[in-house]
């Protein structure tokens, strides 16, 4: 049952044992584990390595084992520490990996890639939009994460999207659920609900993209820097499957002018989203670019939900949250 947390069988049955007869030496746990002598003084040097046994005060040259509460903070804040190292690791080679993608991008001709077309810096991107929008005839879908929206870009969307619903044309925005706390944002889309554009909210979004007409796509090089580049993408595969992308985010999205749900736990879909990532290890920083939010409220949210859970680590946290039901448990 422990294996998750780093021991083996063996280790964990003499862990075991040591609690349940705490003067018995190595002789005794033989006896009571039923394993070779060597198999359970390597797990005895597994258990010290963990800093699940120590050295008795009491009856020196023995070992005694660390009380399960403890013992079991020290395993998850190790494991925690192993999540955060592998997160960083990850982060690395995505960085690697993106570099290598924007050189290799950088000298393939473009007419090697049929249905893609690469804009490069934020003129070449807004020009870009602008010619879309304006050809655009039936409908415009859009991820927009980030949170609370730049009060420049929506001053400057607003006689766009006036022109596009003046023309018929059908504007769908799906808001990172985070912008319900931001009035100037709220104001905007409310603005644009009354003109009959269709807003929803979620927690988190896979990326920033347009799609225009079902036939083209506009998504960022970069999510950390969208002004660097985008790519347009028309190949009729690829289209299909964003645009189902998007229909699925649509469907479990909320309108902005309903009230987020809490599920059967008391949950809203924020801090739902919120225990994943916090399972999945992510730190605050992450968090709070996935949420749209500053770090400040991302670590609020954790901790609160980390003193609901009862839960002292963030690792402790997932574990318990599987536990209540609110994550479903991982296949073995």
């Amino acid at each position: 049952m422990l294996t998750v947390l780093g021991l083996d069988a063996v280790a964990e049955s003499v862990y075991r044992a040591m609690l349940a007869d705490p003067r018995g030496g190595v002789a005794e746990l033989v006896a009571r584990v039923g394993k070779p002598e060597d198999e359970v003084r390597d797990a005895l040097d597994l258990l010290s390595e963990l800093a699940l046994v120590q050295p008795s005060s009491e009856q020196p040259g023995r070992p005694r084992a660390v009380s399960p509460d403890i013992g079991m903070e020290i395993l998850m804040a190790r494991q925690q520490a192993d999540l955060a190292a592998q997160q960083q690791r990850l982060e690395a080679s995505r960085a690697v990996a993106t570099q290598l993608i924007a050189e290799y991008a950088d000298l393939r001709p473009a007419a090697s890639s049929p249905g893609v077309e690469q804009l490069i810096g934020i003129e070449q991107i807004r020009d870009r939009l602008a010619r879309l929008t304006r050809e655009v005839t039936t409908e415009v879908m859009s991820f927009a994460p980030g949170g609370a929206q730049p009060a420049a870009q929506m001053k400057a969307s607003r006689p766009l999207d006036e022109q596009l619903l003046g023309r018929g044309v059908r504007i769908r925005t799906v808001y990172l659920s985070s912008v319900r706390n931001d009035q100037p944002t709220v104001d905007y889309a409310n603005w644009l609900t009354d003109l009959g554009g269709q807003i929803r909210t979620t927690p988190a979004l896979p990326t920033r993209m347009i799609i225009t007409d079902g036939s083209t796509a506009v998504i960022p090089v970069s999510s950390d820097d969208t002004a660097t580049g985008a790519v347009v993408l028309t190949s009729q595969g690829t289209l299909t499957a964003l645009c189902a992308l998007f229909e699925g985010v649509w469907s479990c999205a909320q309108p902005l002018g309903e009230a987020a749900p809490k599920d059967s736990h008391g949950l809203n879909p924020q801090e739902s989203t919120t225990i994943a990532l916090l399972a999945q290890g992510h730190t605050d920083e992450a968090i709070a670019k996935r949420l749209g939010v500053s770090q400040r409220t991302a670590r609020r949210i954790a901790t609160d939900l980390m003193e609901r859970l009862g839960a002292r680590s963030r690792f402790a946290a997932g574990a318990r949250a599987v536990q209540h039901g609110w994550l479903p448990s991982q296949p073995n």
